[in-house]
Formats: structure tokens, C-alpha cells, sequence
């Protein structure tokens, strides 16, 4: 699904991400203490985005990253800031892997990335599939009671897309994405072949606070994104 914000909004994307409120000081750091060590492992990183996962993986110590996208604007900017220390290009993951071989990466991780996918089930198959004996898989997603609020059917098992305008970027852009169940997500992990390792509906950080209090009330006292972390059962 192509979207506004990933390709002509990229690079006002990749400098408010660096350092903002959601993104920077929410989300990444819970999927970073999900994703643990890093040293030594080859990563595959979907919905790579502009790279930012990417760099903080390669300074943690992994021996290698490889980063798709379905944006081609935004593996433009991975390879400009990136270059030869990771390997790069763009695919729509709603079709799983098919360029990637079996049972090679140690770790897959998928930040803010499977709600703009309408059926898992041939990504996480594939996720699977590359993943070594053991290796884990990291995700972070809207959370579905969070999405709940957006829902045009009042059934919460409903898999509904949903268009909303974000002001991410400081400017209000249409975002369209899927609005599903945790029963969906979990569907889709345990029919792979994965088992459940770690679910985490986030850590709300002081640094948050500082930004924003109304933010730091909000995201303390209503769900916004879940975080799981799973592995292969080979």
C-alpha cells in the first residue's frame, strides 16, 4: 500500500522520527529492549523506513542488515546514509519474501510496519522461513484497542481499513491503514510456525513527559502500541 507520507514526505519523515515524540521516545525504545543483543547477528529489517533501525543495529554490534522497504524513496535514503554497510531495496512486503533465501537471519524485526498490510499471513510465513533454528522475530504495531476507536463496523474481530489524516511531519497527510483484532496478529504467528516470546504494550519514559504531559497522561493510561516478540520453533 503505498502511502503519502513514505514517499513524498520522506525526508521531512526521516528528520521528525529522529527525535520525536512516538517514534524516537515511544516506540523505539520498547522494541529495543524487546530486541535485546544484537552482536554478531544478521538482521533483516522490514519496513525499514529511512534507516534509523538500521544504524543503531550496526553500532550495537550486527554483523549485518539487510533493509527493505516497499518505499523506494525511503531505501534511497538508507543507501545515501547508509551505503555498502547494508544491503537495500525496495519490495512490497504484503508478498512476503521471495528474494530472500532460507533459514539465513538470526533476527527479523518489523517496527510500526504490519498494520499497513491487509493479510500476514504470507509475510509472517516467510519471516519464518529466513529465520534460523531459534532466531526471533521483533514487531511493534498499532495496538487494537487503540484501533478500536477508529472503527466504522463496531465489530472489533472485523478487519477494517481505515484513512486518517497524521500530522506526523507538522502537516496533516492521509495515512490509510488496517484496523484487525490481536487474535489476527496471533493467527498469523502461530500458523508460521513462530511461538510467542514477550508481549509489551510499552514503557512510558520521562523524557516523554518532558515533551509532553498531556502525551506522557495519555500514553500512561491508554494502550497505543503493542510490542511482541516471537521465535522460530525449528
Amino acid at each position: 500500500m503505498k502511502q503519502e507520507m513514505y514517499t513524498t514526505h520522506v525526508q521531512q519523515y526521516d528528520l521528525v522520527a529522529q527525535d520525536n515524540l512516538y517514534n524516537a521516545h515511544f516506540e523505539r525504545p520498547n522494541t529495543l529492549e524487546l530486541i535485546g543483543d544484537v552482536s554478531g547477528k544478521k538482521v533483516l529489517d522490514l519496513g525499514c523506513g529511512s534507516g534509523l533501525y538500521a544504524q543503531i543495529l550496526l553500532a550495537r554490534g550486527a554483523s549485518a542488515v539487510t533493509c527493505i522497504d516497499a518505499s523506494q524513496e525511503m531505501i534511497e535514503i538508507v543507501k545515501d546514509k547508509l551505503g555498502e554497510t547494508v544491503s537495500a531495496y525496495a519490495q512490497d512486503l504484503s508478498k512476503g519474501l521471495p528474494e530472500e533465501d532460507d533459514a539465513q537471519y538470526d533476527l527479523v524485526i518489523c517496527p510500526l510496519m504490519i498494520h499497513y498490510i491487509q493479510d500476514l499471513r504470507p509475510l509472517f510465513n516467510d519471516v519464518k522461513r529466513v529465520l534460523k533454528a531459534g532466531g526471533e522475530f521483533v514487531f511493534s504495531t498499532h495496538h487494537p484497542f487503540a484501533d478500536y476507536e477508529c472503527s466504522s463496523s463496531g465489530n472489533y474481530y472485523e478487519k477494517e481499513l481505515v484513512k486518517d489524516m497524521w500530522n506526523t511531519i507538522g502537516d496533516p497527510v492521509p495515512v490509510a491503514f488496517y484496523r484487525r483484532s490481536l487474535q489476527d496478529i496471533t493467527d498469523a504467528m502461530t500458523e508460521s510456525g513462530m511461538a510467542m516470546l514477550a508481549l509489551s504494550e510499552g514503557k512510558v519514559n520521562d523524557k516523554i513527559r518532558e515533551i509532553s504531559e498531556e502525551d506522557y497522561q495519555r500514553l500512561s493510561t491508554f494502550p497505543n502500541f503493542i510490542f511482541i516478540k516471537c521465535f522460530s520453533m525449528k
